[in-house]
């Protein structure tokens, strides 16, 4: 009878669903980063390069203190 017993409690423990929940939830949080990144790295890319192209035609003062 104890072994019925044990076998009752463990089918209706639910402390571990739990921690199932929040790995899933995890996963799909992670997950959706990944894709927003994915959209995203072309636009970034492309600005990316406005930005270099933009500071690389700066010219810096001479400082002569004219």
């Amino acid at each position: 009878m104890k072994l019925f017993a044990q076998i009752k409690n463990f089918a209706n423990d639910e402390s571990g669903a739990v921690t199932v929940d929040w790995v899933v939830l995890t996963a799909a949080v992670v997950g959706l980063g990944f894709a927003v990144l994915t959209a995203a790295q072309s636009g970034m890319n492309t600005l990316a390069g406005s930005i270099s192209t933009e500071v690389g035609g700066i010219t810096p003062d001479a400082g002569d203190g004219v």
